[in-house]
């Protein structure tokens, strides 16, 4: 599964004071540390007040290009400002996101048009996030015919369902479900991703329930998720669930990431 590893967030304490206090030494350990885990993205999301987001993204994308190789997800509501930050990325990564909502892809898909980026689409428009799945379905329709007149293919988009915290729709994991088996019916290149922890906001037990979350919705065919690639839990679940499902030959990954101890209980030397 692609990991696109979610910390440096600034709508997290510890990041949002790191950026306050230009702490450049946090935000590179933190890239490092999620490079070493296993990341396969980086998202970088200022998540600050609008008339400083620019350079403040700008910021975090040349602390993170100079401490790893990692390709970047650029992340931010606004697409004027991934369009003025674009530039500055030093390899293709991801965008996050677009939507049916106030024009976003007729200002993000030609940027990337004749590229190799890929960018998250999540299905929700100016009505808000749909209860049903079939109009999120519906909604992923006109978002892929739109990426095609700017040449950009089904397999270059993660599609996010945009799963609903269980606290509030009992049946979230099944309209998430209902809603990705139905897309990839459609376009059977096309990647499906979420927002990992969205599921468990509000409830006790978080990292749990975004646990059995993972390995359901591995099952039903998820392709990517946006997580913390630190939490040792999380990733076992990942590796363990792949290897239940025959995606990793011989258990090769499993075993390989419980040599590096990367997943398990830490080890402590003796």
């Amino acid at each position: 599964m692609i990991i696109i590893g979610e910390k440096i967030n600034g709508t997290i304490p510890s990041v949002k004071k790191a950026i306050e206090q230009k702490d450049e030494e946090f935000i590179r350990d933190l890239a490092i540390r999620q490079t070493e885990a296993g990341a396969d993205y980086l998202d970088v999301c200022a998540s600050t007040a609008p008339d400083v987001e620019v350079e403040t993204l700008i910021w975090l994308m040349d602390i993170v290009q100079n401490a790893v190789d990692t390709p970047l997800c650029i992340d931010s509501p606004n697409p004027q400002v991934i369009e003025k930050v674009f530039s500055y990325a030093k390899r293709p990564g991801l965008i996050n996101s677009v939507s049916e909502e106030g024009g976003k892809c007729e200002i993000i898909y030609p940027i990337i048009q004749g590229t190799n980026w890929e960018v998250i689409a999540l299905t929700c428009d100016s009505r808000g996030i749909p209860k049903d799945s079939q109009t999120r379905v519906d909604i992923t329709k006109v978002m892929v015919e739109k990426a095609s007149k700017y040449d950009i293919t089904p397999e270059r988009i993660h599609i996010d369902p945009l799963v609903m915290a269980l606290s509030a729709d009992n049946q979230s994991l099944l309209n998430f479900v209902e809603t990705m088996r139905a897309v990839k019916t459609i376009y059977p290149t096309i990647k499906v991703t979420s927002g990992l922890s969205n599921i468990s906001f509000g409830m006790p037990l978080r990292k749990v329930v975004n646990q059995h979350f993972l390995t359901l919705a591995l099952e039903a065919g998820m392709d990517s998720a946006i997580l913390d690639p630190c939490n040792r839990d999380l990733v076992t679940t990942l590796y363990i669930t792949d290897a239940l499902l025959g995606k990793d030959r011989f258990c090769r990954n499993y075993l390989n990431a419980f040599r590096k101890n990367k997943i398990g209980p830490v080890k402590v030397d003796a």
